[in-house]
Order: C-alpha cells, then sequence, then structure tokens
C-alpha cells in the first residue's frame, strides 16, 4: 500500500487506513483523492508546483491512485488548455551515420541500429508530397528533421541549410500546413534565417536532466542544447522542447527535466516513451511501465500546466491499448503518421481515439493564450 507519511500527506492533517488489494491495485483513499484536488486548484490559479511536492507525487503508487493523479491532471489540462489537441507529423530529411552518440538512437554512427535506413537529404519534392499527405491526414504542423550536431558545425561548402530553407519557403506557399524544423545546433544568424523562412517552432530536446545527460550523450552536453533553444526563442521561435523517458532516468530526473523546460518557458513538450531499439545501447532495455507513463504525464501537466504536452515517439508501442488514458493524464497534443524510424499508427485511428473522448484535432493554444471562452462545449 502507499506510504502516505512518505508521501508527506499525514504533515497536512491526513490520517488514513487502508486495506492492502492484490497486487498493482490499490483503493483510492479519499484524503489522497481530496489532496489532489486542491493541488490541481491551487495550479490553476496560478500557483507553481514546487519540487518537493511534484517529488511526493511520483511516490504514489496502485493503479487507482496513479488514475486518481491523472485525473487531477486532467482537470487543469482543460482548464488551463481547452479540448484541443495540437496534431503534427514530422519527416526524417536526412538519415542515419550520425556524428552524435545519443544512446537511444539508431541513426548514430557509434552504435546504427539495425535496419536503420540511411540516406542524403531528400529532395524539395519528396518532402514536399509527404507535407501535403500529412496535411491530408489532419496535421497542422509538419516538422523537418536532419540527423547530425547541426548546421552550426557544417562546413562553408554544404549548401545544406539553404536547401531546407527553400523547401520550408516551397511548404508555406504551396500548403496551409506549418514547417517546422528539427536539424540540431544552429547559430544566431540561422536562427534568424529560419524565423524570416517562415519557421515558427523548433525542436529540440534536453532528452532528460542535467545529472542524468551523460548517461544519454557524451559528444555534446546538455548545456548546448541550453544554449540552442535560447538562441531560437531570442530569434522569436517557439521552442518545442522535451525529452524520453525510460532511458534508465530516475524519479527526480524526470522532475528536474520539467522544471528546465519550465525555466526555459518553451511552449511545447514532447515526451517521448524509449520504445528500445535493436543495435544501440539502450536496446536491452525494458519498455516503460504504462502506468508508469500515466504517473510521468500527470506531473508533467501539474508542473506545466499551460504548455502543450505532447505525446510523441513510442506511445504506440509502450502504452497499447491504454493510450486513451494518456489524452486523460494531461496531454494535449499528438504526432500523427509515422516516426523517424519507427511506424505509427493510422491517423484514421487516431481521429477516432479522439472522437471518442470528446476532443478535437486542431491547433492548441501557446501558453498565455488560452481563455475559458475558447471551451469546446
Amino acid at each position: 500500500m502507499i506510504e502516505f507519511q512518505r508521501l508527506g500527506i499525514l504533515k497536512r492533517g491526513f490520517t488514513v487506513v487502508q486495506t492492502p488489494l492484490p497486487p498493482s491495485r490499490h483503493a483510492t483513499d479519499n484524503s489522497l483523492q481530496e489532496w489532489l484536488t486542491s493541488l490541481a486548484e491551487r495550479v490553476i490559479d496560478g500557483e507553481p508546483l514546487d519540487r518537493a511536492t511534484a517529488l511526493e507525487l511520483t511516490q504514489i503508487e496502485g493503479q487507482d491512485n496513479i488514475l486518481a493523479l491523472c485525473a487531477a491532471a486532467n482537470q487543469v489540462r482543460q482548464a488551463c488548455c481547452g479540448n484541443t489537441v495540437d496534431l503534427c507529423s514530422i519527416v526524417n530529411v536526412k538519415s542515419g551515420s550520425c556524428s552524435e552518440n545519443c544512446s537511444f538512437c539508431a541513426q548514430s554512427a557509434h552504435h546504427p541500429g539495425e535496419a536503420s535506413p540511411i540516406y542524403g537529404l531528400q529532395s524539395k519534392e519528396d518532402i514536399l508530397e509527404q507535407a501535403k499527405a500529412a496535411e491530408s491526414a489532419g496535421a497542422r504542423r509538419f516538422c523537418l528533421v536532419s540527423q547530425g550536431r547541426g548546421p552550426k558545425y557544417a562546413g562553408a561548402s554544404s549548401t545544406e541549410f539553404e536547401q531546407i530553407l527553400d523547401t520550408v519557403r516551397t511548404i508555406i506557399s504551396e500548403t496551409d500546413i506549418k514547417p517546422c524544423c528539427a536539424l540540431g545546433e544552429v547559430t544566431a544568424d540561422q536562427a534568424q534565417s529560419l524565423r524570416e523562412a517562415g519557421v515558427t517552432r523548433y525542436n529540440h530536446n534536453l532528452e532528460s536532466s542535467e545529472a542524468f545527460f551523460p548517461q544519454v550523450a557524451t559528444t555534446h552536453r546538455w548545456q548546448d542544447r541550453v544554449e540552442t533553444i535560447k538562441t531560437l526563442k531570442a530569434a522569436g521561435i517557439q521552442a518545442c522542447t522535451g525529452g524520453i523517458m525510460g532511458l534508465g532516468e530516475s524519479w527526480e530526473d524526470r522532475v528536474d527535466l520539467a522544471l528546465a523546460l519550465r525555466e526555459l518557458e518553451v511552449e511545447s513538450v514532447p515526451l517521448n516513451l524509449l520504445n528500445p531499439r535493436s543495435g544501440t545501447p539502450l536496446g536491452d532495455n525494458q519498455r516503460l511501465d504504462p502506468y508508469d507513463a500515466l504517473k510521468a504525464i500527470a506531473i508533467f501537466r501539474l508542473l506545466l500546466p499551460q504548455q502543450i504536452l505532447r505525446y510523441a515517439g513510442g506511445r504506440e508501442s509502450v502504452m497499447g491499448e491504454l493510450q486513451a488514458l494518456g489524452l486523460q493524464a494531461g496531454i494535449n497534443a499528438m504526432l500523427v503518421g509515422h516516426y523517424l524510424t519507427t511506424l505509427g499508427q493510422p491517423p484514421e485511428q487516431d481521429h477516432a481515439l479522439l472522437s471518442q473522448l470528446g476532443l478535437e484535432g486542431g491547433e492548441a493554444p501557446i501558453p498565455g493564450t488560452y481563455s475559458v471562452a475558447q471551451q469546446i462545449p
């Protein structure tokens, strides 16, 4: 059963008597429910969740208690973001032989995953065709993702960055979908060029907490990623910045990642759930328990009440038939279609899921722009 004294609930004046139930199931105690409801109301009223309280939430165990936490997070999501679920799609414009050694990634030249595709920069025509397909599938944004440390380190003779800018401009002129980019590190001038081409949001994940990051990659630093995000935001580009759960990190690492994202004031937060790739250092990792994933999603929502919280890679493989619960635990965005090196489920299935939950696919409001007047009845 939950050790409520360890949770810090007794110091709030609650006393609990709980009867153990079969493994993986616990009755939700009224005292816990009341505390979670009060916590959600305070977050909605603008009180930031502190680190100590977030760590208390990580100690909640048992499916019913985790679902109670999810309900509190869902209350925050609805009040602070509304019922629109942000839909986006991605394309791997250049794949494989990456110079970085990210331990989860099958594209690294240091540990190429089995059957991971390797190809150079796709043509503008091919990328445009995929952008149109994403638009037809209901995506409002389309992210061009490339391997490598980033244009910041490209040689003087490289024309790839200019090719990508040209592709962005073509997508804007020939579709209504909004192009985003995930190209790695950029200079201030390159960030400005992206903004001038029409890029309004850029994906650059922190991946994990600063303390855990050396377990993720050693060919660059966590702080390098932070500086890139600051450079992009200084150019007026929104940050789509999150991480991956299931790398071997602790609950403290997950909380610290969320707090770092809050400090950076990122607009969109992709939450990837590790789907281990054969041939990578993390290829033998066990997939995250779906209820641990739900608990993490809920805590991220309570720490980041207004951010766009995005279901990203691994949701199908980790969550399985429980995918809908993530959308009732604080998620208000999702990738539709395929990922970089793995397949996603058909977009039609995602739209059906949203409809069943009374949600609507579209473009979610960025932090600070939602009002109750926008709420879908």
